[in-house]
């Protein structure tokens, strides 16, 4: 006997499909309304606007920065947590990803208590060295690349989690020390999970702005990125909020698509 199988292909019932095509317009509608609004005939000369630009190149410059940061410290800490068993290993993951979920005004609160002028790092960095981090371009970078780590992270553990341990193993039998196996080997099989988590860390520094104007402030030129100048040109120039906002939407669609693969296997 012959049973027939009903997968993907049936046809979706009309209570489900009716919640899902209100879910898909609750997500879509606020986007088409930004695109609607989008002055596109007055869009060339508001994107070359010296504020607009301003804002585009410090929003391009410490996100980039705020990478290369997450990069040097999160790839190393990933290794540790996937390759290195220890106690509390556990503890520090969940630590890693606090600041996924943690609030980033609260954010920008914590790091004013560490690296403000009077916070546990920041009094001594002042004292020692001269060294002021909030309000200035420095302070955007810290607490972008604290909100961003985490992604970097995640990532990355989890391409070392899911690469083929056979080649680091036969690297160390061959007398290869444990940073040339790392940089040799270790390295290159992780390199599009290393890729990813750089493109979805950056795409969040880029975005960040409750931590930044927390502790960084909103000072045209200096600490306003892009976030920032959207929310002040709110009250002021529609205009300019709408095309700022456009340029935020379009990096977020162009990462989103080009990384949807690595998380959505299609048949």
């Amino acid at each position: 006997m012959r049973t027939q199988r009903r997968g993907t292909g049936s046809r979706a019932p009309l209570v489900l499909v009716l919640p899902a095509a209100l879910g898909l317009l609750f997500l879509v509608l606020p986007l088409a309304g930004l695109l609607l609004r989008v002055p596109w005939t007055d869009l060339p000369s508001r994107l070359t606007e010296p504020s607009v630009l301003a804002a585009l190149r410090l929003s391009l410059l410490t996100a980039t920065a705020a990478t290369a940061v997450c990069a040097a410290l999160g790839v190393p800490l990933a290794w540790l947590l996937a390759r290195v068993e220890f106690r509390g290993r556990k503890l520090v993951r969940a630590l890693v990803t606090v600041p996924l979920v943690l609030p980033p005004v609260v954010g920008g609160v914590a790091l004013l208590l560490v690296f403000g002028r009077r916070g546990l790092i920041g009094e001594w960095l002042d004292r020692a060295f001269g060294i002021t981090l909030p309000f200035t371009t420095a302070g955007v970078i810290v607490a972008e690349a604290f909100v961003a780590m985490p992604f970097l992270v995640i990532a990355v553990e989890g391409a070392l989690r899911g690469a083929d341990t056979r080649y680091e193993e036969a690297a160390a039998t061959l007398g290869a020390s444990r940073w040339t196996t790392f940089r040799r080997v270790t390295l290159p099989l992780v390199a599009p999970g290393v890729a990813a988590g750089a493109v979805l860390c950056w795409a969040r520094a880029l975005g960040e702005f409750g931590a930044t104007i927390t502790f960084a402030g909103n000072f045209p030129g200096r600490t306003q990125t892009m976030p920032l100048a959207v929310y002040l040109a709110l009250e002021n120039d529609l205009d300019a909020a709408l095309v700022l906002s456009l340029i935020l939407l379009v990096v977020s669609v162009v990462i989103l698509t080009s990384l949807r693969d690595r998380w959505i296997a299609t048949p």
